[in-house]
């Protein structure tokens, strides 16, 4: 098993925190000590003086030992927009993200990283997540929102993945939409299409249940 996974989607508000988590979990029941990360996150809020984001600490509740926040979020901005615009006064660099991850890596069996936005998505003027997983050297989990337009949405971030030379774990499909027509032709479709494996598809659910989550799940 590899030491960690980079977590990428297809889109924004996909469910790549909720596989995130999801995958926290399932390795922590099979024995693995886990840490995750949430390296740049927009849209956050001020708490005890310090700016926080709400996926990021549901990603400190989940690791196996206590984390400080600023190892699992070391940017986190207020405006919800693009990294490269939120952090203008204050832009990511990727030396500090590695360092921090290697730290993580002494930490625990397994560290989870979870990327902000898309694949191409800007963290500032000249990097985007692709290069941070360059970076961190891991191996990429792409989350698939089964919804409207996921097969093009798959298809296209899974080339993406593929040209910029990393290793493609696999991907997890995340139901968003219980209204969705056709949805297992759907999933079919996208297994179809790539060559990288399913790792499990959570359904449909009003709040999260990680544990269930966990348990769709086979890396």
């Amino acid at each position: 098993m590899e030491k960690g996974y980079f977590i990428t989607g297809t889109d924004t508000n996909v469910g790549k925190t909720w596989a995130t988590i999801a995958l926290m979990r399932y390795f922590k029941s099979r024995g693995k000590s886990v840490a995750g990360m949430k390296p740049v996150a927009s849209g956050c809020i001020m708490q005890d003086g310090q700016m926080r984001n709400d996926d990021a600490l549901l990603i400190q509740k989940n690791a196996s030992l206590p984390i400080d926040y600023d190892l699992i979020n070391p940017y986190a901005y207020e405006v919800p927009v693009s990294p490269h615009i939120a952090g203008v006064n204050n832009p990511v660099e990727f030396n500090q993200l590695v360092a921090r991850f290697e730290l993580l890596k002494i930490l625990a069996d397994v560290v989870v990283v979870e990327g902000a936005g898309g694949w191409y998505t800007p963290l500032n003027e000249q990097e985007a997540n692709s290069d941070l997983a360059i970076a961190l050297a891991l191996p990429v989990i792409m989350v698939v929102a089964i919804r409207l337009g996921c097969i093009n949405h798959a298809r296209l971030t899974y080339q993406a993945i593929k040209q910029s030379n990393v290793d493609c774990a696999g991907w997890i499909g995340v139901c968003t939409d219980p209204d969705l027509l056709s949805r297992d032709e759907n999933i079919l479709a996208i297994r179809a299409a790539m060559d990288a494996p399913l790792l499990g598809v959570l359904p449909y659910r009003e709040v999260a249940d990680f544990d269930f989550f966990s348990e769709q799940l086979k890396i």
